[in-house]
């Protein structure tokens, strides 16, 4: 231990948490009733029905953590030193949801637990709503609700039943964040079905591989189906030190460029800019689950330092020496301010 953890800035920045997830406990019994009718798919059968059901201490302790918005969480946060937590509800979200007036309900009544909590709390914690997708027009609608309950930004939980945010369908999401100039933090969920395979089998479906796999496909679709051509405006979050997007950058960008020469999908079409122009220009990165010094330290090379930003994952990744990780960067002060403080301070308007 090289320090002791304190809350309040005494090194010079304090420490804003930006991806951190609650539950609800009616929306796991849904997840439940879904892994027991068969309705639900393979990421949510190895991954919720884990979590809901193991009697594991980490299935537990996490259950617990996650829905506990009040003396728990705090004194967590107290632990780790981190002064404000940026809450969004957990993975899938209401998303894979069949019944999409249940989706809604269930997404509005976490939006005001969500909302109770941070008039508890003020000084502690930011939200982020919840939508369902399923509904575009309601979910924009939701937005503009959401905004005047005083919260910053929206979390999708990526893919909406094997649909992705680039569907023309999606667009009244869009215009609403574009509208409200709310930031878009795509956060993982277990890959559709069909990008499945067996993963599961391999043991690598959830947070080890799969979530990033799914999760970088989505903001990639985003930039090569034109929407920050269409959007300029619009700022994405995605944790996990950017999917490794930021580590395949110049891959990326070559490749594209050279099947928007030859013509040969239909769907890649030439774009205002190139891939390292929207990475850099409406993308953030965080870094839950992320706390490796080099990683970090890349992101920031490639992206600028003024599109990194420090997330802890809670509960899922909590572990409180990984915030020392972050405070002995060997980076400059105003940088590892930037960090740990000022990005959230800005894209959320805090």
């Amino acid at each position: 231990m090289s320090h002791e953890l304190k809350t309040g800035g005494d090194r010079g920045y304090i420490r804003i948490a930006t991806e951190e997830a609650f539950g609800t406990r009616e929306i796991i019994d849904t997840y439940l009733k879904m892994i027991a009718d068969g309705t639900a798919d393979k990421g949510m059968v190895s991954l919720w029905g884990f979590y809901a059901t193991s009697p594991s201490e980490r299935a537990v302790q996490i259950m617990e953590r996650l829905i506990d918005l009040d003396d728990m969480r705090i004194k967590n946060m107290d632990a780790a030193g981190v002064d404000k937590a940026i809450l969004a509800l957990t993975a899938p979200g209401v998303q894979p949801i069949k019944d999409v007036e249940l989706a809604k309900r269930l997404a509005y009544e976490a939006n005001d637990t969500l909302a109770a909590a941070v008039d508890r709390h003020p000084d502690r914690y930011v939200g982020l709503a919840a939508v369902a997708p399923q509904d575009p027009q309601w979910s924009a609608d939701e937005l503009r609700r959401c905004a005047g309950l005083g919260f910053k930004g929206v979390q999708i939980n990526s893919h909406t039943q094997g649909e992705y945010l680039d569907n023309p369908k999606f667009a009244p999401i869009l215009e609403a964040l574009v509208e409200l100039d709310w930031p878009l933090y795509i956060h993982p969920s277990p890959p559709p079905d069909e990008m499945m395979g067996s993963m599961v089998d391999a043991g690598l479906d959830g947070a080890v591989f799969g979530f990033g796999v799914e999760t970088g496909f989505h903001l990639l679709r985003l930039m090569t189906a034109g929407v920050f051509d269409r959007y300029p405006s619009l700022q994405v979050i995605v944790g996990h030190m950017g999917e490794a997007l930021p580590y395949w950058m110049y891959r990326l960008n070559y490749m594209h460029q050279a099947g928007v020469r030859s013509g040969r999908y239909e769907s890649i079409k030439p774009l205002k800019h190139d891939i390292p122009y929207y990475m850099q220009n409406n993308v953030y990165v965080t870094s839950s689950g992320m706390a490796w010094a080099p990683a970090i330290k890349f992101a920031q090379q490639v992206l600028g330092e003024d599109r990194v930003m420090y997330a802890m994952d809670y509960p899922y990744q909590y572990v409180p020496d990984e915030v020392r990780t972050h405070d002995n960067l060997d980076v400059s002060d105003l940088t590892k301010k930037k960090l740990m403080q000022l990005n959230a301070e800005k894209i959320f308007k805090i």
